[in-house]
């Protein structure tokens, strides 16, 4: 029953290990800011001390899990097209040029939000573009504030795009042209709700996935290629 119970323990709270250094941070001085407003109150017995130490409590354990990191060690293929984001597919399609295959991933603010190098191959180029910021689901977030970053290796590519949200004001890129990735290696995060496309050679792949499909970054494989 002990190792039941323990299990059980380590399935809801195992996040808690996973956290992002940046998240443990913030999550430490929005829980020191909660402290403070529980001594207050302890000592002045201010409801209004409690109720501002019970949100800051909880805003903290929320910036914990947003940040969450879980470990995925999964090794793939080479003719599989890594999945770089958790989140839900939006849309499977061709957009502004029929050659290239767009799949869009919206990431809800209860997703992990780190991103990952969707193949083996070379970082040719990270593009920012300033723009709006609609919500991530709506059809106008492709023109939202976003930072394109270019994977491929020979004349085959697998470009991933980090698009922000109307809660997400930033984007970081931990990737940089020439630099050599592996599927499923880290390349960035964004904040709080988001979007990520992922743009193919249509003619070189075989989509795996489907739209309204939950999936993992670093986990999922999107298609093949051909």
């Amino acid at each position: 029953m002990l190792e039941d119970i323990k299990r059980t323990f380590g399935e809801v709270f195992g996040w808690v290990k996973t956290i992002y250094p940046l998240g443990k941070k913030t999550a430490l001085i929005i829980f020191a800011l909660a402290l403070v407003a529980f001594a207050v109150y302890y000592f002045t017995c201010s409801i209004l001390s409690l109720i501002v130490a019970i949100v800051y409590s909880i805003i903290a354990l929320f910036t914990a899990f947003f940040f969450r990191d879980p470990y995925r060690p999964t090794v793939f293929k080479e003719d599989e097209i890594v999945c770089p984001a958790d989140g839900k597919i939006l849309s499977i399609k061709t957009e502004d040029d029929e050659n290239v295959l767009v799949i869009r991933i919206f990431l809800s603010i209860f997703n992990v939000h780190i991103q990952r190098a969707t193949m083996n191959g070379e970082v040719k180029d990270v593009i920012y573009t300033k723009g709006s910021f609609a919500f991530a689901n709506n059809p106008q977030a492709n023109k939202n504030e976003r930072n394109l970053i270019k994977f491929a290796d020979g004349d085959r590519f697998a470009y991933m795009e980090q698009i922000t949200g109307a809660i997400a004001r930033r984007i970081e890129c931990w990737v940089k042209p020439g630099q050599k990735v592996k599927a499923g290696d880290y390349a960035g995060i964004i904040y709080f709700g988001s979007q990520v496309a992922v743009y193919l050679p249509k003619d070189k792949v075989r989509i795996t996935v489907k739209e309204g499909q939950n999936v993992q970054g670093a986990i999922t494989v999107l298609g093949l290629w051909r």
